[in-house]
């Protein structure tokens, strides 16, 4: 799980690509396209500008580059030809990069058109509780004072935490130790240590946490049918706090 300072040195490599790919979906009309079009206009940009592996094509069979989770889908939504983004929806972009051998994983929100107080107010909690978990993190802190963090800012505004998925350990592989809850108790669980490498990713729901999955083994949504939002970035653990790997642009600007 500790990765070495050549092996953080391509973590965030890795981690600037993938910031970069975001950098250019901000600028790129999403309304009107399939969530289809925009798996394959990522799958170009990441190879054939970026010179980089999407991680997630082929990854437990998975065919996309990307997950495309609108409205009330929680996560893993598939792109399709059919579903075009309409005015009105928000939809999570998931994406991973691997370059070098070492994998960055992020995801944002996007508001399709004119979108409505409630789901604005939802996309922006949901960021706020991620960066909630953030700003915990450091040596000596715990998994379970992230998960406290988020679960705490999200309840706060009336919404509720989905606990059937979580944050991650990652850097070789997509998947590695530990699972990073977004729930938890203050000074619970694995300590923090410097140099370790993990996803922070909360599943914010508008309404109950309760899911479903649907039929083609992947999309996850909602039990009652209301929005979900997701906020996502990939960490370091350094030797006096965090550096988060994937930072984009207007976030570096709003930080500053």
């Amino acid at each position: 799980m500790i990765k070495t300072v050549e092996e953080q040195a391509l973590m965030r490599a890795s981690g600037r690509l993938l910031a970069s790919v975001f950098e250019a979906l901000d600028r790129l009309p999403l309304e009107g396209m399939s969530t289809l079009q925009v798996n394959d206009w990522v799958e170009r940009f990441i190879v054939d500008t970026l010179h980089a592996r999407p991680a997630s094509k082929g990854q437990y069979g998975f065919a996309y580059v990307l997950n495309s989770s609108v409205d009330n889908v929680v996560c893993h939504g598939v792109p399709s030809a059919e579903e075009i983004l309409r005015a009105g929806s928000i939809v999570n972009l998931d994406i991973t990069l691997e370059k070098n051998g070492y994998i960055a994983d992020s995801s944002k929100m996007y508001l399709i058109g004119e979108v409505d107080f409630q789901a604005k107010r939802l996309v922006r909690v949901t960021r706020e509780a991620m960066w909630k978990g953030i700003a915990v993190v450091r040596p000596g802190a715990t998994l379970g004072d992230i998960g406290f963090a988020i679960q705490q800012h999200a309840k706060a505004h009336g919404y509720s935490v989905v606990r059937e998925f979580c944050g991650h350990g990652i850097g070789r592989e997509m998947h590695e130790e530990p699972q990073v809850l977004h729930y938890g108790k203050r000074g619970a669980g694995e300590v923090l240590e410097e140099g370790m490498t993990f996803t922070i990713e909360p599943m914010i729901n508008q309404g109950r946490a309760a899911i479903d999955m649907s039929e083609d083994g992947w999309t996850v949504t909602t039990r009652d049918g209301k929005l979900s939002a997701q906020s996502e970035h990939t960490v370091l653990v350094t030797a006096d706090g965090v550096e988060v790997l994937t930072l984009r642009a207007d976030e570096r600007m709003q930080k500053a």
